[in-house]
């Protein structure tokens, strides 16, 4: 079965492999030097100040990084699952909650994120996903980051890059803090979240906030190697494993390019099939389509062509379907995918089986119209 669900991702054999080694005790020399990798290698994943692992999913990173960095009132973009999460997060700890609120295919802008900002001086906080991957949709993070800062330098910026972290470069300049997850990108198991934070973010957070995820306590310990409290061992040595492998197989460059150009490929390959992309501004992590038969074609897809796409949630249940395009995708199983998806087409009687998607997915992803 091929895993192509926006996380979990699959993990790759070397990876696994890594991890199978015999379990390390979290407060010896020999983890701290391992440690001491992940971070460095993390850096160049993450360029920002300041990198933290803690042992959760990233809603925990999403948390650590709202009771940290918002004192008073957060402002959250929802348009998914997500985005939602936020505003919840910030009520459920006692904070101020102003929320921006679109269909899950459409990204916030720029403008309406600085009139809520006019509208409340208490907030001091603003968090965004970067790939809301409820629905497979880009926000203009940066530029609205950007914005959020000439109007106002103290207010911390959160992004959630937890399906964008190791899909694209993310320019962090106005960016507080980056959320990532193990179990996107990074191609690794569930349970290891990570935050990058800036200067200004460190200065916020002074001695920190809560206990468990209290940033404070954890930047402390994590620039002597260690972690405040037990750390992911398997996690962390999966997290050398994977960077080191991306290295070997020419870097993040050439990954950032290669996901581009399975994504331009695979959106290609099924809007030629007549299907309709369903966010106004795709992620590169994902391709969503919204269809009247998603269910049935995720169903085909499981049971006849050994794929497992994701579907949607809430009102988008049985409505979308979402194709992975995050980690080291060889376009070879991508070809097979969309082949797959057009096979269903033929099966439900929507259109006969021609081999478009197959073409149209090589055309563009191995430029053979410009060869």
């Amino acid at each position: 079965m091929l895993l192509f669900t926006p996380g979990p991702t699959p993990v790759p054999e070397s990876v696994r492999v890594a991890m199978a080694t015999p379990t390390l005790h979290h407060r010896t020399p020999e983890f701290e030097a391992i440690f001491k990798e992940a971070r460095e290698l993390l850096f160049e994943l993450i360029p920002m100040d300041e990198v933290v692992m803690i042992a959760s999913s990233g809603t925990g990173a999403m948390e650590a990084s709202i009771i940290n960095l918002c004192h008073n009132t957060l402002l959250n973009v929802n348009a998914g699952k997500f985005g939602e999460r936020f505003g919840k997060i910030a009520k459920a700890s006692g904070l101020g909650s102003v929320e921006i609120k679109h269909e899950w295919d459409t990204p916030a802008s720029v403008d309406e994120v600085l009139e809520a900002l006019k509208a409340n001086s208490d907030i001091d906080a603003v968090a965004v996903q970067v790939s809301e991957s409820a629905g497979g949709l880009r926000h203009p993070v940066e530029d609205i980051a950007k914005a959020i800062k000439e109007y106002n330098k103290d207010i911390m910026v959160i992004a959630d890059g937890i399906t964008a972290v190791g899909v694209e470069a993310i320019d962090t300049t106005y960016i507080d803090a980056l959320i990532a997850g193990s179990q996107k990108a990074l191609m690794l198991p569930p349970g290891l979240a990570i935050v990058g934070l800036s200067n200004d973010a460190i200065a916020k957070i002074g001695d920190g906030k809560g206990y468990y995820l209290n940033l404070a306590s954890e930047i402390k310990k994590q620039r002597q190697n260690t972690t405040a409290y037990t750390a992911a061992t398997t996690l962390v040595i999966g997290v050398v494993a994977i960077l080191k492998e991306i290295k070997a197989k020419g870097g993040l460059d050439k990954l950032y390019a290669n996901t581009e150009r399975l994504a331009n490929a695979t959106r290609a390959s099924l809007q030629a099939l007549g299907l309709h992309i369903y966010p106004k501004s795709p992620a590169k992590s994902m391709t969503t389509i919204d269809d009247i038969n998603a269910k049935e074609i995720r169903d085909l897809l499981k049971s006849e062509y050994g794929v497992n796409v994701a579907g949607g949630q809430d009102h988008l249940k049985g409505k979308i379907f979402r194709i992975n395009q995050m980690g080291l995708i060889e376009p070879y199983e991508m070809a097979w995918v969309v082949n797959s998806v057009e096979l269903a087409l033929a099966k439900l009687g929507r259109r006969e089986y021609d081999a478009t998607a197959s073409r149209v997915f090589n055309e563009i992803y191995f430029n053979l119209k410009e060869a």
